[in-house]
Parts: structure tokens; sequence; C-alpha cells
């Protein structure tokens, strides 16, 4: 087939990015004459023809509208068989709803500046991208919920595909090659807890919560990979007096090695329509402590590869963490290896191929 995504640049620092990446990977392997139109640049894929849409410098709403307008004429421009939209756009036969509902989001109350045009204008967007679209994916059956009971979407319209991840790249074998190292550059000793919160858009995934915890965890050391305003967050755990057990790392290309250095990964997320971290953390295998709030949290078993507690609840993440302590590494990195493994991007690629045939 001859398919046009349209989808976000890779700048692989992102774990949305990094699962497009690999399921783009997955469907050129497939077969499909695969088709890239991307605002701003792209890292190059093998096998694909990137289409750059030019977009101009615009104010956050301004620049919504006018990928809207833009991916449209450039969708007539071409001959598709199916085209697929990660973003808010109006052209589309498929629409992957990777960030969930805003709707949802606005409810969770997870957001931290007011911009009430904006708001107003994604979910007037938001709403016609779901009336419109035939197909539309979601990635997690509580975004799929959502959708339905938000929107007013026909249950037979919305397909749950979840994310696949590079079972390769995120393996227990890390441990012995990277965790030493990583250990010593964060600063931590070999018999140190190593909490590990992975994520940009802190408020939203959680980290007050996460931060909050540690003065319930002994000396646990929570490492910080991402990037936000880490002014507020750093103010938070110097107030409670844990400023000097937080590591933070900024943005990074080699998480596979942070994976390797941490005992779990916790990610009390206010919302979060699925998370690639869970997956990644759960293929390297170490345990994950997330919330309800989260759509990866549909992969955990409790005590089994991690736990799942309420948003906002910082002794409850931390009662969680500790109980995974006392369960033994051993038995939890093996069930959290094991849940990972059907999620493939060869897997994800094929239950879109089967969207697909829908289509005349």
């Amino acid at each position: 087939m001859r398919l046009l995504l349209i989808t976000r640049p890779f700048v692989f620092y992102g774990g949305v990015e990094r699962a497009t990446a690999g399921l783009v990977g997955a469907l050129v392997a497939r077969g499909h004459d695969v088709h890239l139109l991307s605002p701003g640049a792209a890292v190059p894929v093998a096998g694909v023809t990137l289409h750059p849409l030019r977009l101009p410098r615009l104010p956050p709403t301004a620049r919504i509208l006018a990928l809207a307008a833009l991916a449209r004429r450039a969708v007539v421009a071409g001959r598709w068989d199916v085209v697929q939209s990660h973003e808010r756009t109006l052209c589309q036969q498929v629409y992957r709803a990777g960030e969930g509902c805003h709707r949802a989001y606005l409810a969770s109350g997870a957001w931290t500046v007011t911009r009430g045009v904006y708001h107003r204008v994604v979910l007037a967007l938001e709403a016609r991208v779901f009336r419109r679209t035939p197909a539309i994916v979601a990635i997690a059956r509580r975004g799929k919920h959502e959708i339905e009971s938000l929107y007013g979407v026909s249950p037979a319209r919305v397909t749950v595909i979840y994310n696949g991840v590079d079972l390769e790249r995120f393996h227990p074998d890390n441990g012995p090659a990277h965790r030493a190292s990583a250990r010593t550059e964060a600063g931590l000793g070999a018999a140190d807890l190593a909490l590990l919160f992975v994520g940009s858009g802190f408020e939203r995934k959680g980290l007050v919560t996460a931060i909050q915890s540690l003065r319930r965890l002994g000396d646990a050391r929570l490492i910080v990979i991402g990037r936000d305003d880490e002014a507020r967050y750093r103010g938070l755990a110097d107030r409670l007096g844990v400023a000097g057990r937080v590591r933070w790392l900024g943005l990074r290309r080699d998480l596979e090695r942070w994976y390797a250095a941490a005992d779990v990964l916790v990610l009390p997320a206010r919302y979060e329509p699925f998370g690639n971290v869970h997956l990644e953390a759960l293929a390297s295998g170490v345990p994950v402590v997330t919330t309800a709030a989260a759509g990866g949290s549909e992969l955990i078993e409790e005590g089994k590869n991690g736990a799942v507690v309420a948003p906002g609840d910082p002794e409850a993440l931390a009662t969680a963490v500790l109980g995974l302590r006392s369960t033994g590494a051993g038995s939890l990195g093996e069930a959290a290896r094991r849940s990972a493994e059907p999620f493939t991007y060869d897997a994800q690629a094929a239950a879109f191929e089967r969207l697909y045939r829908k289509f005349p």
C-alpha cells in the first residue's frame, strides 16, 4: 500500500517519536510504500519518503489551525491508498489518538498554562476529528473509553492498538553492561534504591508526587530524565529536604543505560494516554509503579511486574515501591520482561494493516 502518515518530526528524545519511528520502520519492513508528512526537520528513516510541511512561525493556536489546513492541501496533491494522521487534522481515514483526548486532559487538572482560546480551539478541532474520521485508533483501553464517552463516538469506529517497543535496545542484559557506570555518573552507590522518572511535561506526568514520595522512602534516590521548568521542582525538593537525593539529567539519548541503573520506574501520572516508558522499562526488566490515570497501567499485574496507585498520592507510591523491593528483583525483572515481549513494532504494524484493509 502507498501510505501517508502525518506526524510530528522524529527527534528521538520523546517516547511518542520513538514509538512512531518503530511503527514506520515496521510498515516499511512489511512491504509498504511509506511517506511521511511532517512539520519541521525530521531524521531520515530508511525506506521512507519524507515530505516536509513548511509551517511559518506562529503562536500555538494559529499553528494547530495552519497544520490542519496545510496537511489537507498536501494530501489532496498526492495519491494515497490510506492517509493516517497522528496530529489533529481533517484529511485522514485513520486518526491515531496518541495524545488521548484534550477534554480528558483538561478535566485531569494536569495543565499549568492557562490559554483559554487555545484550549477552545483544540477542543473544537478535536470534536471535528472524532466526528469526521472513519477509523480512530486509541493507544489504550482507557483512551477508547474517553473517546466514546466524551465525544459520543461509536465503539465500532474505535480500535485499540498498543504501541510497540524495541525489545533489543531495551533488554535486561543492559544491566551488567551499564548499571555500574550509569550509577557512578549519577553519584549513586551500588546498594542505593534508585527510582527513575522519565518524561517531559513534569506536571502531567506526576513529578511532584514522585519527589514527595522520597520523604517516605528513607535514602532512596530519584533520577529525573526529561524537559520542563526544572526550577519549580528543584524548589519543591529543596523545601521538602530531599534535594540532595534527586539527580536531574535533562534529555538523554542513552535511555537504555538509565533503565539499567534503576530499580523501579515511577510514573505517577495525572494524565497519560499510554507512556512508552512503561514498555521500555518493562522490556528492560524494570518494574513499574504508575497510576490508574495512565494507559500503560493496563500492562501492570499488581505485585508481579509493578503496581498501580491513585494519582497524587505520594504515600501510596512509596508503599508500592517498598512492596516491590521486598518481592525481590529477580522475579520482578523476569515478569516485567515477559509482559513486554508481545508488544513488538511488527505486531503494531500488523494491527494497523488489518485496519487499512477496511478501506477500498
